[in-house]
C-alpha cells in the first residue's frame, strides 16, 4: 500500500508544540471541573431555596458559605467542595500564567493577536494547531482543514451544500469561532473592513452564519499574516 501510494504523508508537530497543547489541553480541563463544581453548586443548594445568584469567581465561595452557614448538614458537604474549587482555582492560575508567559515570548502570537478579537488564547491555540504555515499552500485551505466550510453533495445533477463539516481539531474550530464572536460583538472594539464585512453578512444571512463566516475569513487572514510575517491590516488603504 505503500509502494502504490495509497498512504498520504501526516504532519507530525514538534515536541515543543505538543507540549504547548499539553498545556492548552490542561488548562481548559482544569477550568471545566471549577465550572462544574459551581454548577454543581447552584443546582444543588436551589433544593434547599437557597440561589446564590450572579456573582463573580472571586465572591462565590463567601456567598455560598454565607448561605449555608444556618444548615451544619448541608455545609459538611458543601464546604469540601469548596475547598476543592479553591485548590482547582489556585492550580488553574498558575497554568494561565504559564500560558500568558509562553504567549509573551513567542513572537508569532504576538503577532496574531494584533488581529482584533484574537488574544492570548486563541493566538496560542492557533500557532499550536497550525504548527508551520508552509502545511498549507493557500491560505484559504485553513478554514476547510478546520472544519469551517459547508459540506458538498454532489451526485449526477445533484448538488447541495449542508452546515459546516466540523472536520479537524475542534479546540482550534472553537476557539476561532470565540474570536470572531468577539469581533462582531464587542461594542468597544476598533472597526476594521473584517468586521464591515461580517456585519454585512449578518444583515443577509443573521448573526449565527456571519460568525461562522468570520471564523473561516479570520483563519485565512491569520495565516497570511504568520506566513508573511505582517500585523492585521485595519484598513483596505494600507493593503495598498
Amino acid at each position: 500500500m505503500m509502494r502504490v501510494g495509497l498512504f498520504k504523508p501526516v504532519h507530525v508537530k514538534t515536541p515543543a508544540i505538543q507540549q504547548r497543547r499539553l498545556l492548552l489541553t490542561s488548562r481548559k480541563l482544569l477550568q471545566r471541573k471549577v465550572y462544574d463544581i459551581e454548577n454543581d453548586l447552584r443546582g444543588q443548594l436551589r433544593n434547599f431555596g437557597l440561589k446564590v445568584g450572579l456573582i463573580g469567581a472571586a465572591g462565590f465561595d463567601a456567598r455560598v458559605r454565607g448561605l449555608v452557614d444556618d444548615l451544619p448538614g448541608v455545609a459538611a458537604v458543601v464546604i469540601p467542595l469548596l475547598v476543592a474549587r479553591e485548590a482547582l482555582r489556585e492550580q488553574l492560575g498558575k497554568l494561565h500564567k504559564m500560558l500568558l508567559d509562553t504567549v509573551r515570548e513567542d513572537p508569532v502570537c504576538r503577532r496574531l493577536m494584533t488581529a482584533p478579537g484574537v488574544g492570548p488564547i486563541v493566538a496560542l491555540t492557533y500557532r499550536a494547531c497550525v504548527d508551520n504555515p508552509a502545511r498549507f499552500s493557500r491560505s484559504s485551505c485553513v478554514g476547510a482543514h478546520y472544519g469551517l466550510t459547508p459540506r458538498l453533495y454532489q451526485s449526477g445533477e445533484t448538488t447541495r451544500v449542508g452546515r459546516v463539516s466540523r472536520c479537524g481539531d475542534a479546540m482550534m474550530r472553537a476557539a476561532l469561532y470565540e474570536a470572531a464572536l468577539v469581533l462582531l460583538t464587542s461594542p468597544h472594539g476598533r472597526w476594521s473592513t473584517l468586521k464591515a464585512w461580517g456585519m454585512g453578512v449578518a444583515k443577509r444571512r443573521g448573526m449565527q452564519k456571519a460568525v461562522v463566516a468570520v471564523a473561516r475569513k479570520l483563519a485565512i487572514v491569520l495565516h497570511r499574516m504568520w506566513r508573511d510575517g505582517t500585523d492585521f491590516r485595519w484598513s483596505a488603504a494600507q493593503t495598498v
